[in-house]
């Protein structure tokens, strides 16, 4: 199959003529890119019409008909996935890690949340990647509820993404809100674009870690993480 025309069978229903895909999708980007260049990427955003059409446009390239009655619906559905799957586009972490409690009575040793479980997918394939994070704090000025921060990693975890970047941006967001004494974070995951495609070898784990203050500094802090992270219950 070429790359932008559904090969010599067309599926029923849709004439050859009219199943160049390529056209089709350039008509789409066309219709929203012709905004002007200086405008926002916000004013850029297609309308939920022009997304349901790509959408329609990939079932084509596939070699399907978006008209028959098993699909007819199915670009509405996965527009309205992507809205869920990718809400963390208009989430804030300030907003969520708004609210400290100062009173802990004194309380300055690591606070630790582990296997927090998440998904999001891999801006490279738009695949999705599994997995749970660790996160751990020492506090100065007071805690955060322990429910934000499994929120915080939803929300950079709700957007297209690399692991790497997921790791370092949840770190970030918590060391700069708390100004905590360190922060570590460690992800580990199930990378489906590694799996499904590719060299395709489920079960690879792919894990990785960001450190900030003690943790960064002082080699001890770090195998403490580790070590609570693994203890078992």
């Amino acid at each position: 199959m070429g790359p932008g025309r559904v090969g010599a069978r067309p599926s029923p229903g849709i004439r050859a003529e009219s199943v160049d895909c390529g056209e089709a999708m350039d008509a789409v980007v066309k219709s929203f890119g012709a905004r002007g260049a200086e405008a926002s990427v916000a004013q850029q955003r297609p309308t939920r019409d022009e997304a349901e059409a790509a959408v329609a446009v990939l079932i084509r390239w596939a070699g399907d008909d978006p008209r028959r009655e098993g699909l007819r619906d199915t670009p509405r559905r996965v527009v309205r996935a992507y809205e869920q799957l990718l809400a963390g586009y208009g989430e804030d972490p300030a907003a969520i890690l708004d609210r400290v409690f100062e009173d802990v009575e004194g309380y300055g040793d690591i606070v630790l949340v582990r296997d927090i479980p998440f998904h999001s997918h891999c801006e490279h394939h738009m695949l999705p990647f599994v997995g749970k994070a660790h996160i751990a704090y020492y506090p100065t000025a007071g805690v955060v509820g322990l429910s934000k921060l499994a929120r915080v990693v939803d929300v950079f975890a709700r957007r297209l993404q690399t692991q790497e970047a997921m790791t370092a941006q949840i770190a970030d967001a918590i060391d700069e809100r708390l100004k905590a004494r360190g922060v570590a974070v460690m992800i580990e995951a199930e990378h489906l674009c590694m799996s499904m495609r590719g060299i395709r070898k489920p079960g690879a784990s792919t894990v990785t870690t960001q450190f900030t203050g003690v943790f960064r500094e002082e080699p001890t802090e770090q195998v403490r993480f580790f070590t609570l992270i693994r203890k078992e219950p």
